[in-house]
C-alpha cells in the first residue's frame, strides 16, 4: 500500500475477548506487525498475542529519578559548601545526612516527571484526533466492543488480502478505516 492511499487501515470487531486474543495471535503469526487491539478492559495475554515489545518506561523513570536525586544533592552541596558556606557550631559544611530528605524528594519528583513526560512521548500523546474516531462502531471499544486493527503502513498490507484474512478470523464485521 502506498502513502497516498486514503485508507488508514482495517478494523475487525469481535464478539468476545477470547476471539480477540485468538485473532491477535493469528495476526501476529501471519506476519502483520503494525497492529493494535482495543477492548473496554485490560485483557490478560493480549499484548503477548500481538507480539508487543517491552516498553522503555522503567528505564525512563529510573533515569529521571537518578537525575532528580543528583540535581537535589548537587544543589544542596553547591549552596552549603561552595556558594554560601556557614560554619554553624563547628559542623562540617558537607553534612550528607542532612541532604538525604531533599535528595529523596527530588528523586521522587524527577522519577514522577520523567514518568509523565515519557508516557506522553512514548504513547504519541496528545492525539486530539485519530482516524479510528471516525468509525461509528469504534465508540463501543470503551463499553463492550473488541477490535483488532491492522494499519495500512504495515509492509504486508494489501487491502484485498487483509480483508480476506480478517474475514477468515470470523469477526462480527470488517471495517475500512479512512485516512482523515
Amino acid at each position: 500500500m502506498n502513502a497516498t492511499s486514503p485508507l488508514y487501515g482495517m478494523l475487525a470487531e469481535f464478539d468476545d475477548v477470547d476471539r480477540l486474543v485468538e485473532a491477535a495471535g493469528r495476526t501476529r503469526d501471519a506476519g502483520y506487525r503494525k497492529t493494535d487491539a482495543y477492548a473496554p478492559f485490560p485483557v490478560h495475554g493480549l499484548a503477548e498475542a500481538l507480539g508487543m515489545k517491552r516498553t522503555a518506561m522503567p528505564l525512563v523513570i529510573l533515569l529521571g529519578g537518578i537525575l532528580g536525586g543528583l540535581a537535589g544533592y548537587s544543589l544542596q552541596y553547591w549552596v552549603s559548601v561552595i556558594e554560601n558556606p556557614w560554619n554553624v557550631g563547628g559542623r562540617p559544611l558537607h553534612s550528607w545526612p542532612a541532604f538525604i530528605p531533599v535528595t529523596f524528594e527530588t528523586t521522587v519528583l524527577g522519577a514522577s516527571l520523567a514518568g509523565v513526560l515519557g508516557m506522553l512521548a512514548l504513547n504519541g500523546l496528545p492525539t486530539p484526533h485519530h482516524p479510528l474516531f471516525a468509525v461509528p462502531q469504534f465508540e463501543r471499544a470503551s463499553r463492550d466492543g473488541f477490535f483488532l486493527f491492522i494499519r495500512a503502513t504495515d509492509p504486508k498490507f494489501d487491502p484485498v488480502a487483509v480483508r480476506q484474512f480478517l474475514q477468515d478470523l470470523h469477526p462480527r464485521e470488517v471495517i475500512d478505516v479512512p485516512q482523515t
